[in-house]
């Protein structure tokens, strides 16, 4: 789904209005698609039927009162706080008040916190700026959104959170603390850029009825990854296929004393659909694996053996380099050796991401660097921590060109970024996943899915989008506090099958 600025949102909308396009219309669709991601939240989490609007002075305020005249036809309870005399406000806004006010709901106007009282139950729709908003927010909103936020209730925001930069995703001061937000037509860039991934929560796409020509003659410079983009790129089964045209992952992991990170990511691999998974490991940890799962083929390598390692490696459909390996001189020296002789698709994660910053290493021609931003920081040589804005972007699409690979930048979110492409950027996920050997269960992962012959972008964009939804379903099973990386691995089948077939 392509991702727009909010001068580009409404330069589209825009558009629509001079094509004869009804504003009126689009804010019905709007308000009622909001109602909608508030009635399913409701009934997934068992809430009462009671829902408050936060309501400003422009259209976002108009899609609230719409929302919450539906709301009432299915039975809730609707109060309204409007924040700015209605006289104040746009009149689409000022009509569909009165038509709230006709339909049953209450409102109450209130200029200052202190007239304010939350609720103890309940849901919240946030209806306070819109994506035109940018800057500080001002009393008396600060105070009434920080109060909003405090009452620990859901929230569903309309189009964005209150308070965040639609374009540039910055937050000067409070900004609403979203559970969800129903985004309008098109997730807006802010979302993704600098402090928005911390404040939409789940993002939920609402039509408003924008005819699709004018988002298909839009060439977008994101594209958010969802269900409908990945569905195409999973790999085809066939009943009469082997272990070997499913695809043999092999991995360079693991060092003395640090067996898990290679453990995990050919578990991870295993489970992700090879059809056979090979781990080299230096000789002497035989121990420490014994407790791997079965089905992993465990072969000890030779110090400085290093012709072997390269000729094991390209034996392999696809292979992976880096978790766990350490930084040795004589890791160093290996990776030196064997990087520029593998003519596989590989994946270069952890450790080896360290010593390509330090070190001049050739790369195969179909590779992943996966990232996260410290890491990428260090490949750039850059002493300052980077800010997740489209100039970093920039220059990590310039360093992906430079080396001639795909880059998928690790995070909340994680970008997918590759010459000549989209930025693409992942929509599945959760804080949870912040947890040690995440990575290693994606290095896996994406190895899985190039030895089941897809290209190193595709193996990206449907390996990421397929990772977070792993770690949603464990999430929602353990919580964002307990969950582990092998709760991310348990859960693959969830993440195919409710999703994907």
């Amino acid at each position: 789904m392509k991702v727009v600025s909010a001068q580009q949102m409404s330069y589209i909308e825009s558009l629509a209005f001079h094509d004869g396009a009804s504003e009126s219309e689009f804010m019905e669709e709007a308000g009622a698609g909001i109602a909608l991601v508030v009635h399913d939240y409701v009934e997934k989490h068992d809430l009462d039927k009671y829902v408050l609007l936060l309501c400003g002075k422009g259209n976002n305020a108009g899609d609230a009162y719409v929302a919450g005249c539906h709301l009432i036809e299915l039975g809730y309870e609707v109060h309204a706080l409007q924040l700015v005399p209605i006289a104040q406000c746009s009149p689409l806004c000022q009509g569909n008040h009165h038509r709230f006010v006709t339909t049953g709901g209450m409102v109450r106007e209130a200029s200052t916190a202190e007239e304010i009282a939350f609720p103890s139950h309940g849901i919240i729709v946030d209806g306070i700026f819109g994506t035109g908003f940018k800057g500080k927010v001002k009393e008396p909103f600060d105070a009434i959104i920080a109060l909003a936020n405090k009452s620990k209730l859901p929230i569903i925001a309309v189009d964005i959170p209150s308070g965040l930069n639609g374009t540039t995703g910055q937050v000067e001061g409070v900004c609403i603390q979203a559970t969800e937000t129903g985004f309008l037509g098109l997730p807006k860039s802010g979302f993704f850029l600098r402090d928005g991934w911390n404040y939409v929560g789940k993002l939920r796409y609402v039509d408003f009825g924008l005819p699709a020509d004018y988002i298909d003659d839009f060439n977008a410079e994101i594209v958010m990854i969802d269900d409908e983009l990945v569905k195409p790129l999973m790999p085809e089964i066939k009943r009469n296929q082997h272990k070997y045209q499913r695809g043999l992952v092999v991995g360079l992991a693991g060092s003395p004393g640090m067996p898990g990170a290679s453990v995990l990511s050919t578990w991870s691999a295993l489970s992700a659909g090879a059809g056979i998974v090979r781990l080299l490991h230096p000789e002497g940890m035989q121990a420490e694996l014994a407790a791997s799962p079965d089905e992993i083929i465990k072969v000890a390598y030779k110090p400085n053996d290093f012709d072997f390692i390269v000729n094991e490696l390209n034996k392999g459909a696809a292979c992976f380099v880096g978790p766990g390996l350490g930084r040795s001189e004589q890791t160093v020296a290996m990776l030196k050796h064997v990087l520029p002789l593998i003519h596989v698709p590989c994946v270069i994660d952890a450790d080896a991401l360290t010593i390509l910053s330090e070190q001049e290493i050739t790369l195969p021609e179909q590779t992943l660097l996966t990232p996260h931003h410290g890491e990428m920081q260090r490949l750039l040589g850059s002493k300052e921590h980077p800010v997740l804005d489209s100039e970093f972007l920039k220059v990590c699409v310039e360093y992906a060109k430079k080396r001639g690979i795909t880059l998928v930048l690790k995070g909340g979110p994680t970008f997918i970024l590759q010459e000549g492409s989209p930025y693409y950027v992942n929509s599945s996920g959760d804080p949870g996943m912040a947890t040690a050997g995440s990575g290693d269960v994606l290095t896996g992962m994406l190895a899985a899915l190039l030895a089941q012959k897809l290209s190193p972008l595709d193996a990206a964009r449907l390996g990421v989008y397929l990772h977070g939804l792993a770690g949603e379903h464990a999430a929602y099973e353990l919580t964002s506090y307990c969950m582990i990386a092998s709760d991310i691995i348990n859960h693959f089948p969830l993440a195919y099958m409710f999703r994907l077939l």
